[in-house]
């Protein structure tokens, strides 16, 4: 593994340079503050492993050439952006259409533990900007003397591992004021509509924005 690292000087400046855009708010950030706002605490920590598994095929697919596809094909890109997008869509939708809790203490986790990680990892998947985004990045810091695919999928690890304790604790932060939200019957309807406009809000984001973004 350590092979496939560049020399501490660069390593270190690609940590910096890592943990500033992690800290940096961004679409998978906003998602996953909004699920631990919604659902809880536990809800936002699935959440963060999905998105990091999505963010992690996303390394993938930059290090073996998808993204010079999505570079190189506008089709291809606006296939896998647009249904990014119908998936936060859908998303929000279910999130109006959920049924109002009868007890009022919501269950920790409103939702099963695999559809929010499934949920999560779609998201951050279905992002051809987060591909591009590796695309551009992770080259800065590749040494010549190491094969680029393998380094890529290394650094591009190293990347999402430190995006996932950042997350970690947006969601921690975010989860921490749940339930005092989820006290008031009203605060709980506030709270789902909130959290579906979100959602919404994003797929429209996700539709509209560039060529390129922040991996979450």
């Amino acid at each position: 593994m350590t092979d496939l690292l560049p020399p501490w000087p660069v390593l270190s400046a690609f940590l910096f340079a890592s943990l500033v855009l992690a800290i940096t708010p961004g679409p998978g950030v906003l998602y996953i503050v909004t699920r631990s706002l919604v659902q809880g605490r536990r809800s936002g920590l699935v959440s963060v492993a999905g998105v990091a598994l999505g963010n992690l095929g996303n390394a993938l697919a930059a290090s073996v050439g998808l993204a010079a596809l999505f570079a190189a094909s506008s089709l291809a890109f606006a296939v896998v952006k647009y249904a990014g997008a119908l998936y936060l869509f859908y998303l929000g939708v279910q999130m109006f259409r959920s049924p109002q809790a009868a007890s009022p203490t919501p269950a920790p986790l409103a939702a099963p533990w695999s559809r929010v990680l499934r949920d999560g990892f779609v998201v951050a998947l279905l992002n051809p900007k987060t591909t591009l985004f590796f695309a551009a990045f992770l080259p800065q810091f590749l040494s010549p003397e190491a094969p680029p695919m393998l380094q890529g999928m290394a650094l591009g690890s190293l990347f999402v591992a430190i995006a996932t304790v950042t997350d970690s604790g947006y969601a921690l932060a975010a989860g921490m004021v749940a339930p005092a939200l989820a006290r008031a019957a009203s605060v709980r309807r506030l709270g789902r509509r909130l959290g579906g406009s979100v959602f919404i809000g994003l797929a429209v984001f996700t539709a509209l924005t560039g060529s390129r973004s922040r991996a979450g």
